[in-house]
């Protein structure tokens, strides 16, 4: 199985997107939907614009996002994505480079999966900019060290740090890099998937980079 995960906006509304898709909703709050669309096929949507996909076609996969578009915030352009390999059948659980072996296809166990496979593309969306901003950052304390003075007015500064902090607050309200599922804390063989999966994506590591 393929679980391919991308993020296609800033954000989505997640209750008006629930609303009026009618596949089978095996779990909801307020952030996440998660449904099996039939087939064997599942799909996770996510508040802050990832949606993860498990053996979709690419026809229906791009079907799907279209569907999804007009209950997004800043449709992009250029969508980063990562895949993921699953394998069932396996005596235990093996996590290696793009690739996890799970006994069985539980459907807790692949929402679990596909959650930690969304929070990797969220990060490497929150990295690019949060580099970004780091660079425009360097670039005007550079100035304010050679000429003594910013190179940037009052109104525009000020902008430009609620640019910042607003990035800040996106990142820690969408990021649950150590927050497991309440599941799980009640089952130990998806507490031990979930620490695989984190370690697997170095997902710890990379928030503290962004952070």
């Amino acid at each position: 199985m393929l679980a391919t995960s991308y993020q296609i906006a800033d954000s989505i509304d997640i209750r008006l997107f629930k609303s009026v898709f009618k596949s089978e909703l095996l779990y909801s709050d307020a952030d996440e939907l998660f449904y099996d669309t039939g087939h064997g096929t599942f799909v996770y949507v996510f508040k802050y614009g990832v949606v993860c996909f498990l053996n979709y076609e690419n026809v229906q996969l791009s079907e799907f996002l279209r569907f999804i578009s007009p209950y997004c915030r800043n449709l992009f352009e250029q969508q980063l994505n990562e895949e993921f390999q699953i394998e069932t059948g396996a005596t235990e659980y093996k996590f290696g480079y793009n690739k996890v072996e799970i006994v069985k296809a539980d459907k807790e166990i692949l929402r679990l999966i596909m959650l930690n496979v969304s929070q990797s593309v969220a990060l490497d969306y929150y990295y690019e900019q949060t580099s970004k901003l780091l660079e425009e950052t360097n670039y005007h304390t550079q100035f304010l060290e050679k000429k003594g003075r910013l190179d940037i007015s009052g109104k525009e500064l000020k902008k430009y740090i609620g640019k910042t902090l607003n990035l800040k607050n996106r990142i820690a309200e969408n990021l649950y890099i150590f927050d497991s599922p309440d599941t799980t804390w009640e089952d130990e063989n998806l507490n031990k998937i979930d620490m695989g999966l984190k370690r697997t994506f170095d997902l710890q590591e990379r928030f503290r980079n962004i952070q």
